[in-house]
């Protein structure tokens, strides 16, 4: 297996994945900055042009990062960051959902709307009056979502798993980009600081 990687959250919630598992892969750097995941070597791994894809053994390509991170689970079981059980699996795969659909999808282009724009709006559609809704939106779920953590270490619970390195890796990213947390989000702000001392963060 190769991991194509680059800047920005998705690639890092991979190689955090990666490292929480314990798994050695071979890594290789495509320029977003420059481009280089729009131009033909790296469209012909991933159409899409996004980051990050990881090259399997047969040969073939997986993009999208929950996909890959349910592969990697599969093929390497232990130590489990989706589940073991069915049930494990169904909690950690809703969170994961819930996340990216109602937190990242809105922080991420709410960035790409607007203190992004220069860098996005020749490569993908961008609504620029958008922005401002999005990121309204994306601290509104977070709002949810610190009641959803009161009494729990983690967002599964006692168990640290992908939905946690999601929120965490979209979260940082945000606190980069003009989108801090914020911190009358009590649970979460302690949750943040918990996961920051894990190893796999400076992954």
């Amino acid at each position: 297996m190769k991991l194509y990687d680059s800047i920005g959250p998705n690639p890092r919630l991979v190689r955090m994945f990666i490292a929480e598992k314990g798994l050695s892969i071979p890594i290789q750097t495509v320029d977003l900055r420059g481009g280089e995941n729009r131009q033909p070597p790296h469209l012909a791994r991933n159409p899409h042009g996004q980051m990050p894809t990881l090259e399997l053994d047969n040969g073939g390509y997986l993009a999208e990062v929950t996909v890959i991170c349910e592969y990697l689970e599969e093929k390497h079981p232990a130590p489990a960051m989706i589940g073991t059980t069915a049930e494990e699996r169904a909690e950690c795969r809703m969170w994961t959902r819930r996340i990216d659909l109602n937190i990242c999808e809105p922080l991420t282009n709410g960035f790409r709307f607007s203190e992004g724009l220069k860098l996005f709006q020749n490569r993908i559609v961008c609504v620029p009056e958008a922005a401002p809704g999005l990121k309204k939106i994306a601290a509104d779920r977070l709002r949810w979502l610190d009641d959803q953590m009161k009494g729990k270490e983690y967002v599964c619970g006692s168990r640290f798993t992908l939905a946690d390195m999601m929120l965490y890796c979209w979260l940082d990213f945000g606190g980069q980009v003009g989108q801090p947390l914020d911190e009358a989000n009590t649970n979460i702000a302690a949750w943040f600081k918990r996961v920051a001392e894990r190893p796999s963060t400076k992954a």
